[in-house]
Protein backbone atom coordinates (compact mmCIF):
# COMPACT_ATOMS: atom_id res chain seq x y z
CA UNK A 1 0.00 0.00 0.00
CA UNK A 2 2.98 2.29 -0.53
CA UNK A 3 2.21 5.73 -1.88
CA UNK A 4 -0.96 6.40 0.10
CA UNK A 5 -0.86 9.01 2.83
CA UNK A 6 -1.67 7.89 6.39
CA UNK A 7 -5.07 9.61 6.11
CA UNK A 8 -5.84 7.84 2.84
CA UNK A 9 -4.88 4.48 4.32
CA UNK A 10 -7.06 5.13 7.38
CA UNK A 11 -9.99 5.86 5.10
CA UNK A 12 -9.50 2.70 3.05
CA UNK A 13 -9.09 0.52 6.13
CA UNK A 14 -12.13 2.09 7.81
CA UNK A 15 -14.33 0.51 5.13
CA UNK A 16 -13.50 -2.83 6.81
CA UNK A 17 -15.56 -5.24 4.69
CA UNK A 18 -16.55 -5.71 1.04
CA UNK A 19 -20.01 -4.40 1.90
CA UNK A 20 -18.44 -1.37 3.58
CA UNK A 21 -16.54 -0.68 0.37
CA UNK A 22 -19.80 -1.03 -1.58
CA UNK A 23 -21.59 1.44 0.68
CA UNK A 24 -18.78 3.94 0.15
CA UNK A 25 -19.06 3.55 -3.64
CA UNK A 26 -22.86 3.83 -3.51
CA UNK A 27 -22.51 7.18 -1.73
CA UNK A 28 -20.26 8.58 -4.49
CA UNK A 29 -21.95 10.34 -7.41
CA UNK A 30 -21.54 8.54 -10.71
CA UNK A 31 -19.57 10.51 -13.28
CA UNK A 32 -19.63 10.14 -17.04
CA UNK A 33 -16.10 11.27 -17.92
CA UNK A 34 -13.79 9.36 -20.23
CA UNK A 35 -11.24 8.80 -17.48
CA UNK A 36 -9.39 5.99 -15.73
CA UNK A 37 -8.60 7.46 -12.32
CA UNK A 38 -6.49 5.70 -9.74
CA UNK A 39 -7.97 4.93 -6.30
CA UNK A 40 -6.15 7.95 -4.86
CA UNK A 41 -7.80 10.20 -7.45
CA UNK A 42 -11.21 8.70 -6.65
CA UNK A 43 -10.65 9.52 -2.98
CA UNK A 44 -9.74 13.10 -3.91
CA UNK A 45 -12.53 13.68 -6.44
CA UNK A 46 -15.26 11.84 -4.50
CA UNK A 47 -16.81 10.50 -7.70
CA UNK A 48 -16.26 7.46 -9.92
CA UNK A 49 -17.67 5.46 -12.79
CA UNK A 50 -17.75 1.68 -13.26
CA UNK A 51 -14.08 1.11 -14.14
CA UNK A 52 -12.78 3.49 -11.48
CA UNK A 53 -15.13 2.03 -8.89
CA UNK A 54 -13.82 -1.48 -9.52
CA UNK A 55 -10.18 -0.38 -9.39
CA UNK A 56 -10.88 1.59 -6.20
CA UNK A 57 -12.66 -1.41 -4.66
CA UNK A 58 -9.68 -3.64 -5.51
CA UNK A 59 -7.32 -1.26 -3.68
CA UNK A 60 -9.72 -1.08 -0.72
CA UNK A 61 -9.95 -4.88 -0.61
CA UNK A 62 -6.15 -4.96 -0.52
CA UNK A 63 -6.13 -2.44 2.34
CA UNK A 64 -8.28 -4.80 4.43
CA UNK A 65 -6.09 -7.81 3.68
CA UNK A 66 -7.71 -9.33 0.59
CA UNK A 67 -6.30 -9.79 -2.92
CA UNK A 68 -7.01 -6.84 -5.29
CA UNK A 69 -8.92 -8.77 -7.95
CA UNK A 70 -11.03 -7.43 -10.81
CA UNK A 71 -13.12 -9.23 -13.41
CA UNK A 72 -14.28 -7.92 -16.78
CA UNK A 73 -17.83 -8.49 -18.01
CA UNK A 74 -17.92 -8.05 -21.78
CA UNK A 75 -21.04 -6.90 -23.63
CA UNK A 76 -22.35 -6.73 -27.19
CA UNK A 77 -23.85 -3.41 -28.42
CA UNK A 78 -23.07 -1.98 -24.98
CA UNK A 79 -20.18 -1.01 -22.73
CA UNK A 80 -18.21 -3.53 -20.69
CA UNK A 81 -18.55 -3.62 -16.92
CA UNK A 82 -15.67 -4.18 -14.48
CA UNK A 83 -16.21 -5.48 -10.94
CA UNK A 84 -13.89 -6.19 -8.03
CA UNK A 85 -14.29 -9.78 -6.84
CA UNK A 86 -13.61 -11.43 -3.51
CA UNK A 87 -14.01 -14.87 -1.99
CA UNK A 88 -15.44 -15.94 1.35
CA UNK A 89 -15.59 -19.58 2.46
CA UNK A 90 -15.05 -20.73 -1.09
CA UNK A 91 -17.75 -18.56 -2.66
CA UNK A 92 -17.42 -15.51 -4.92
CA UNK A 93 -18.90 -12.07 -4.37
CA UNK A 94 -18.40 -8.71 -6.06
CA UNK A 95 -18.17 -4.98 -5.36
CA UNK A 96 -19.08 -2.62 -8.19
CA UNK A 97 -20.03 0.91 -9.18
CA UNK A 98 -22.67 1.23 -11.87
CA UNK A 99 -25.05 3.67 -13.49
CA UNK A 100 -27.58 0.80 -13.53
CA UNK A 101 -29.41 -0.36 -10.42
CA UNK A 102 -28.74 -4.08 -10.67
CA UNK A 103 -25.07 -4.12 -11.68
CA UNK A 104 -23.55 -3.47 -8.27
CA UNK A 105 -22.85 -5.63 -5.18
CA UNK A 106 -23.08 -9.41 -5.16
CA UNK A 107 -23.14 -11.42 -1.96
CA UNK A 108 -20.42 -14.12 -1.69
CA UNK A 109 -22.78 -17.00 -2.45
CA UNK A 110 -21.62 -17.94 -5.95
CA UNK A 111 -19.76 -21.23 -6.22
CA UNK A 112 -18.08 -20.37 -9.53
CA UNK A 113 -17.13 -17.27 -11.48
CA UNK A 114 -19.69 -18.29 -14.09
CA UNK A 115 -22.42 -18.25 -11.44
CA UNK A 116 -21.26 -14.80 -10.39
CA UNK A 117 -21.14 -13.51 -13.98
CA UNK A 118 -24.55 -14.96 -14.89
CA UNK A 119 -26.09 -13.20 -11.87
CA UNK A 120 -25.60 -9.96 -13.82
CA UNK A 121 -27.21 -11.24 -17.03
CA UNK A 122 -30.84 -10.26 -16.49
CA UNK A 123 -30.02 -6.76 -15.23
CA UNK A 124 -27.31 -6.02 -17.82
CA UNK A 125 -29.05 -4.19 -20.67
CA UNK A 126 -28.61 -1.27 -23.02
CA UNK A 127 -31.00 1.65 -23.54
CA UNK A 128 -32.85 -0.31 -26.24
CA UNK A 129 -33.80 -2.84 -23.57
CA UNK A 130 -31.57 -5.56 -25.04
CA UNK A 131 -29.79 -7.97 -22.68
CA UNK A 132 -26.19 -7.50 -23.75
CA UNK A 133 -23.85 -9.45 -21.43
CA UNK A 134 -21.91 -12.09 -23.36
CA UNK A 135 -18.58 -13.07 -21.76
CA UNK A 136 -16.51 -12.80 -18.60
CA UNK A 137 -12.77 -12.82 -17.92
CA UNK A 138 -10.75 -14.61 -15.30
CA UNK A 139 -9.95 -12.57 -12.15
CA UNK A 140 -6.98 -10.26 -12.66
CA UNK A 141 -4.76 -9.53 -9.66
CA UNK A 142 -3.90 -5.84 -9.93
CA UNK A 143 -0.69 -6.38 -7.98
CA UNK A 144 0.77 -7.18 -11.40
CA UNK A 145 0.65 -3.39 -11.99
CA UNK A 146 2.34 -2.32 -8.74
CA UNK A 147 5.41 -1.09 -10.62
CA UNK A 148 3.12 1.29 -12.52
CA UNK A 149 1.63 2.79 -9.32
CA UNK A 150 -1.93 1.85 -10.23
CA UNK A 151 -3.23 2.74 -6.76
CA UNK A 152 -1.80 6.23 -6.44
CA UNK A 153 -0.91 7.48 -9.93
CA UNK A 154 -1.83 11.07 -10.79
CA UNK A 155 -2.23 9.93 -14.40
CA UNK A 156 -5.05 7.83 -15.78
CA UNK A 157 -4.41 4.10 -15.45
CA UNK A 158 -5.55 3.11 -18.95
CA UNK A 159 -3.14 0.17 -18.90
CA UNK A 160 -5.62 -1.72 -16.69
CA UNK A 161 -8.62 -1.67 -19.07
CA UNK A 162 -6.27 -2.22 -22.02
CA UNK A 163 -5.04 -5.39 -20.33
CA UNK A 164 -8.62 -6.51 -19.60
CA UNK A 165 -9.51 -6.09 -23.27
CA UNK A 166 -6.60 -8.28 -24.33
CA UNK A 167 -7.11 -11.29 -22.09
CA UNK A 168 -9.33 -14.23 -22.98
CA UNK A 169 -13.00 -14.23 -22.00
CA UNK A 170 -15.39 -17.14 -21.49
CA UNK A 171 -18.77 -17.08 -23.29
CA UNK A 172 -21.94 -17.17 -21.20
CA UNK A 173 -24.24 -18.08 -24.10
CA UNK A 174 -24.16 -20.95 -26.55
CA UNK A 175 -24.27 -20.18 -30.28
CA UNK A 176 -27.75 -19.11 -31.33
CA UNK A 177 -29.00 -18.17 -27.85
CA UNK A 178 -28.49 -14.43 -28.36
CA UNK A 179 -30.85 -14.38 -31.35
CA UNK A 180 -33.68 -15.72 -29.18
CA UNK A 181 -33.35 -13.25 -26.32
CA UNK A 182 -36.33 -10.99 -25.65
CA UNK A 183 -36.15 -7.33 -24.67
CA UNK A 184 -36.74 -6.22 -21.09
CA UNK A 185 -40.30 -5.44 -20.09
CA UNK A 186 -40.97 -1.79 -19.28
CA UNK A 187 -41.16 -2.23 -15.51
CA UNK A 188 -37.79 -4.03 -15.33
CA UNK A 189 -36.28 -1.44 -17.66
CA UNK A 190 -37.50 1.46 -15.49
CA UNK A 191 -36.36 -0.26 -12.28
CA UNK A 192 -32.88 -0.79 -13.71
CA UNK A 193 -32.56 2.93 -14.40
CA UNK A 194 -33.47 4.23 -10.95
CA UNK A 195 -30.89 6.89 -10.17
CA UNK A 196 -29.39 6.62 -13.67
CA UNK A 197 -27.29 9.63 -14.60
CA UNK A 198 -27.88 10.92 -18.10
CA UNK A 199 -25.41 13.01 -20.11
Amino acid sequence: MEGFSPAELRKLRSLRTPNGIQRFLDDLPYHLGTTAWSPRRVLAERTAHCLEGAIFAAAALRAIGRPPLVLDLEAESDTDHVVAVFKERGHWGAVAKSNYTGCRYREPIHRTLRELAISYFDVYFNLRGERTLRTYSRPVDLRRFDARDWMTSARDVWFIPEYLLDISHTPLLRPGMARRLVRLDRRSFDAGLVGHRWE
